[in-house]
């Protein structure tokens, strides 16, 4: 593994733990260089379903665009990367366990903001304005009180 911070090949695992029921490999790691550590994540390469856009275009699933939606509604939130990775494999999971070789991206959407919902309050009515695209301030007011009940998995 090459080291992001100076680029040298030589890096040694410090640390190796399964994350979430074992879907992935959390390893830290330091590097023989700079000494600097960062972690990897590890895991099977399954071919996801093809996400299904509103417009009816046809997609390939890209973990980074969901990384960085939900990175954007957490911006300045008190949520950690392990919480986020947690997030982003649940929501990973349950493309795998769908079985349907497309998935629309309305239902994707609903996903990412039932773990948005358990992760920040705040994150998910950001995402769920955006998504849902609000037209008024009634609109966030639900969406507010929505917050409020029981979540729904």
């Amino acid at each position: 593994m090459r080291c992001p911070f100076c680029g040298h090949h030589d890096t040694q695992v410090v640390e190796t733990r399964d994350s979430d029921e074992g879907g992935s490999t959390r390893r830290r790691r330091r590097c023989q260089s700079c000494d600097k550590r960062f972690t990897t994540y590890e895991r099977a390469e399954i071919e996801l379903p093809v996400i299904v856009k509103r417009d009816g275009r046809r997609t390939d699933y890209d973990r980074a665009k969901l990384k960085g939606s939900l990175l954007i509604a957490l911006r300045k939130r008190p949520v950690g990367a392990e919480a986020l990775e947690t997030a982003i494999e649940s929501i990973e999971a349950r493309l795998r366990q769908c079985g349907d070789k497309e998935v629309s991206s309305t239902q994707l959407g609903e996903w990412v903001m039932q773990e948005l919902r358990k992760l920040d309050k705040v994150a998910y009515v950001r995402f769920a304005s955006v998504y849902r695209s609000f037209d008024d301030v009634s609109e966030f007011v639900a969406a507010i009180k929505e917050t409020g009940k029981k979540s729904v998995n």
